[in-house]
């Protein structure tokens, strides 16, 4: 699902984010990214998404080099994968309804089709009984929620976690990380990083780690 090949990330001479970064994340599987604070991981993710480009090498995205794909081929790239972030940024002047549909809103979706699926991505989460409420009435744990079923209403093949539980108690980034099983279970590739060392144990996944930029494991 994922390959990278020696890929590179500078963003001045002095600073290296990701250097001769080789890896791959196979179709189906649940992996962290971990490493400390600065270790590459969130720029990994961004050079996944194509919102950012490597200075140097190639990253392989279901067989497809999103390194070379045209500017106008990006938005059809992104329809194939979620993004989760720390931050949740939701629209807090939008409902969580609104918020989740948003994505299909800007696809042209029709109106019913659009709520129909929100529904249905908030019923997976379980938050569907709170659809009328706005963002700042939710729990941060409700709020990522709402962000998961943001990230999974186009039903995409994979999923890109940016620290996901790091403004969570441990219960509740317990029960995010049972979505995430869930969400793989049924056949999305999973990506999260996290510097959460616990989590990752309990979890029982691949591990690749990067420090300083580079993969030192996994």
């Amino acid at each position: 699902m994922i390959q990278a090949f020696h890929v590179y990330k500078q963003y001045d001479r002095e600073s290296s984010a990701l250097s001769d970064v080789t890896l791959h994340v196979a179709k189906g599987e649940f992996c962290f990214l971990t490493g400390a604070s600065g270790a590459g991981k969130t720029t990994f993710l961004k050079l996944v998404f194509r919102e950012e480009l490597p200075t140097q090498g190639q990253i392989l995205v279901g067989g497809r080099n999103v390194t070379a794909i045209p500017d106008g081929q990006i938005p059809e790239l992104r329809r194939s994968i979620g993004v989760v972030f720390q931050d949740f940024k939701l629209l807090k002047r939008k409902t969580i309804l609104e918020n989740v549909a948003f994505v299909l809103r800007i696809l042209a979706v029709p109106g019913r089709e659009q709520k129909r699926r929100a529904f249905a991505a908030l019923k997976a989460v379980g938050l569907h009984h709170k659809m009328h409420a706005y963002p700042m009435q939710l729990s941060g744990g409700e709020q990522q929620r709402v962000a998961i079923a943001r990230a999974l209403i186009n039903e995409p093949m994979l999923l890109l976690a940016d620290e996901p539980t790091g403004n969570l108690d441990p219960d509740m980034a317990q029960e995010i990380m049972a979505l995430f099983r869930e969400v793989n279970a049924r056949g999305t590739t999973v990506l999260v990083a996290t510097h959460d060392r616990e989590m990752i144990q309990r979890m029982g996944k691949r591990v690749i780690t990067l420090d300083h930029g580079r993969v030192v494991a996994g």
